[in-house]
């Protein structure tokens, strides 16, 4: 029996989300030859030659046609215009987006087709350990979401969700959530430096505490709350500074920073997709 050929992707847009996963792609097995990147700076270009021997487009083109799946890794102000001058070329393909804040609904008007999957990944896609949500309009069959796993799968884990401004959430939570880790890695390393380690003890031994912990709740079946309790011997270190963390309102006040996050998310969805 011959094998399927690969599927034909092309990327709009050749920034950093769309290398990560380029290099995911390329890594899985995919021929280069097989894809194809609008880019229209130079710079972002000539990385794409150098790093992953990509020679991409610097506009949208008829070479766009024939591709199965069209990955938009543009910029959310610039996503109607971009969806213009590729839409004549990528009718009959299968969209997934990348960008923040564009609906899918706003897409299908742009691109004059419904099949259409939107993705909000985070930053650790860079290295493969990436974490997305993804959300498809009713268009796509289970095919394109094969497709779609195959692709973002390169680039760590995935979780689809039944209803798209469940998306806001995901945002929230792993989609910014990369940047709370890098505050809470700050201030561990300053109090670190503060109590006499130096910055690079400091950093590496909070750098590690994160790795450990995730690993270790990733592989246990128990809640975040009974592993902590299991670390948290009253009377101890750990509970002095749980509780002082807990008299602080910390919980609370970050629940409400995420949902901050999710409000924003809705504002921006509300705004570029004008």
């Amino acid at each position: 029996m011959s094998q399927a050929p690969s599927p034909r992707i092309a990327f709009i847009g050749g920034g950093n989300m769309a290398s990560a996963i380029i290099g995911g792609l390329i890594a899985s097995g995919l021929p280069t030859e097989r894809i194809t990147v609008v880019e229209p700076f130079d710079a972002a270009r000539d990385a794409l030659q150098a790093k992953l021997g990509i020679d991409a487009l610097p506009a949208a083109s008829a070479a766009l046609e024939g591709h199965d799946l069209v990955v938009w890794a543009v910029k959310p102000q610039i996503f109607k215009e971009a969806a213009a001058a590729a839409a004549p070329h990528t009718a009959s393909a299968l969209h997934l987006s990348v960008a923040a804040g564009i609906t899918t609904a706003s897409i299908a008007q742009w691109l004059g087709t419904g099949r259409i999957v939107r993705a909000m990944p985070n930053t650790p896609a860079l290295v493969g350990k990436g974490m997305t949500g993804l959300f498809a309009r009713p268009e796509v069959d289970a095919e394109g979401q094969a497709l779609i796993e195959r692709v973002i799968g390169t680039t760590g884990q995935l979780v689809w969700v039944d209803a798209e401004d469940k998306l806001d959430a995901v945002t929230a939570l792993s989609g910014s959530g990369p940047a709370y880790v890098f505050l809470f890695l700050e201030a561990m390393t300053q109090a670190g430096v503060d109590m006499g380690l130096t910055a690079a003890q400091s950093y590496q031994l909070a750098i590690a505490t994160f790795q450990g912990a995730s690993e270790l709740a990733a592989r246990s079946d128990e809640p975040a709350s009974v592993l902590r309790e299991r670390v948290t011997s009253k009377g101890g270190t750990t509970y002095a500074a749980i509780t002082h963390m807990q008299q602080a309102g910390l919980p609370q006040h970050f629940i409400a920073a995420l949902r901050k996050a999710e409000t924003r998310a809705k504002e921006l969805a509300a705004e570029f997709g004008k």
